[in-house]
């Protein structure tokens, strides 16, 4: 049974809909955060703060490459993993990608919502939180698009999730 990997932006719903989706189908979850934090030791702003965002992503690339394929595992990657040391690329062969393609600007609603400061890279606070997340998108758009499966909207739900993922999670 092939690991799914979720994609998308940071609060597009990845762990969320991941951990709905694990119930449903009996798979495990993870999170690629989660692994970092627990492996480092520290916190992402840490990590971010004291070695550097170039250090994190290369920790992003080694958690997911440790991912043993066929695991019956969910999946739930940070924003950033499919742009950077090929991941994409990675996740392709190793399993089936669904990108949860949700707008910038619901994205920045959540996050004034919901969110803590605990994103190194989005904070509630930051007055270009629209158009640093409406860059990201526009350059990890080419990446994102790569993904088996894409879900688009601003309010997905496991159904869904459910239904692109039918004859995938039936077989």
């Amino acid at each position: 049974m092939k690991n799914i990997f979720l994609v998308g932006l940071p609060s597009s719903g990845k762990t969320t809909l991941g951990k709905q989706l694990a119930r449903h189908i009996r798979y495990r979850f993870v999170d690629t955060d989660v692994l970092i934090v627990k492996e480092e030791g520290m916190s992402i702003n840490d990590i971010f703060a004291q070695k550097g965002e170039p250090y994190f992503r290369e920790a992003e690339a080694r958690i997911l490459r440790a991912i043993r394929p066929d695991s019956k595992l969910i999946v739930a990657t940070g924003g950033g993993i499919p742009y950077f040391h090929d991941n994409m690329a990675y996740i392709k062969a190793n399993g089936i990608s669904v990108f949860l393609d949700v707008s910038p600007e619901e994205i920045v609603a959540r996050i004034q919502r919901h969110a803590s400061n605990d994103r190194p890279t989005y904070r509630k606070q930051d007055t270009q939180l629209l158009q640093n997340l409406q860059q990201k998108y526009h350059d990890r758009l080419p990446f994102y698009s790569q993904a088996d499966f894409t879900l688009k909207g601003e309010n997905l739900q496991i159904k869904q999730l459910l239904d692109v993922l039918q004859e995938v999670v039936t077989e």
